[in-house]
């Protein structure tokens, strides 16, 4: 197989035909009488939109947006300029109420004050993987930033606990926007459309039972690359377009290079297609313009987070 740096190319009008035939022959499989989105103001989520008017109409797409306190204000102006532009229902449900009444927030700054005795309501935080995998060999440890009132940042890594811990906490928002899903698709007898995409799902970059608990994925078959052509030619808004990829779950801004990739998608995807069709490293290298050792960190950081989260993706294990 010749690997090239065109090899995500794919023809946007065949594929977007192709998986809105997919997601209305799901809806009659499944006997559903629309689809419910949660509209996050990215890309993602904005693309499956499109594809899911195209299926079912955009009468029978109902989009939600699910902010909590820590939520960027752009995410819900940006999701709500594309419902509009796509012609879809919208209805917001602030997830605060059942955070705190879960005590996310309370369990997850306990471990930041742990970590910082001076840490409290008026600071942000966020967590980090080291940056720059590729010319930087360090292992997945995340850190811990926070930012005071003022702006001034401290960053702090965590032990295996301290992260743990947060990241449960975190991944509670995830769970309850899910929830809120369910309720609005089980009450109109529609389904619920995932949104995440290939780069995500190999490297285990999305939550069980939150953002993966969903009735059909129609582009977990796409790179993050492949999701942007496809973004492109259905009339995603440019805003979304050029809005950095970020998880939007930590009171201070991160992205998703930041978080979690170690680096950009316009690297990443290549490097993953390469690792999960076992590609030549020559070609590789030639292709990527990396150093063989560059490859051969990225290559290891993909097996590891592979492998950490694979189990994400099947179903619990039972008795024969």
């Amino acid at each position: 197989m010749e690997f090239t740096r065109d090899v995500l190319r794919i023809d946007p009008r065949t594929e977007s035909n192709r998986i809105s035939a997919f997601i209305k022959n799901q809806l009659l499989a499944l006997h559903r009488e629309g689809i419910v989105i949660g509209l996050s103001g990215g890309v993602d989520s904005a693309l499956c939109a499109a594809l899911s008017i195209r299926a079912a109409g955009n009468r029978r797409v109902l989009g939600l947006l699910l902010p909590e306190k820590e939520s960027s204000p752009q995410s819900a102006e940006l999701a709500t300029r594309q419902a509009k532009n796509f012609g879809i229902e919208t209805i917001t449900e602030d997830i605060t109420p059942v955070l705190i009444a879960f005590g996310t927030y309370e369990k997850r700054d306990a471990i930041a004050k742990a970590a910082y005795p001076e840490y409290d309501d008026q600071y942000k935080l966020k967590m980090t993987l080291p940056a720059d995998i590729l010319n930087n060999d360090n292992i997945n440890f995340f850190s811990l930033t926070i930012v005071d009132p003022q702006g001034a940042t401290k960053r702090k890594r965590l032990n295996s606990a301290q992260a743990r811990g947060i990241i449960a906490a975190t991944s509670t928002k995830h769970r309850a926007r899910m929830m809120v899903q369910y309720y609005y698709a089980e009450k109109s007898n529609y389904l619920v459309c995932g949104t995440t995409n290939k780069s995500e799902a190999l490297l285990g970059l999305f939550v069980k039972y939150g953002d993966g608990g969903v009735d059909i994925e129609p582009i977990a078959h796409l790179f993050k690359s492949q999701v942007y052509q496809l973004a492109e030619h259905v009339g995603v808004i440019p805003e979304i377009l050029e809005r950095a990829p970020c998880p939007d779950t930590y009171s201070a801004p991160v992205t998703d290079e930041e978080w979690y990739c170690r680096m950009p998608y316009n690297r990443l995807d290549g490097l993953l297609y390469a690792w999960e069709n076992k590609i030549d490293m020559p070609q590789v290298c030639h292709a990527m313009k990396l150093t063989e050792e560059q490859v051969k960190r990225a290559f290891r950081d993909f097996s590891c987070k592979f492998n950490a989260t694979r189990h994400l993706t099947k179903m619990p294990p039972s008795l024969p």
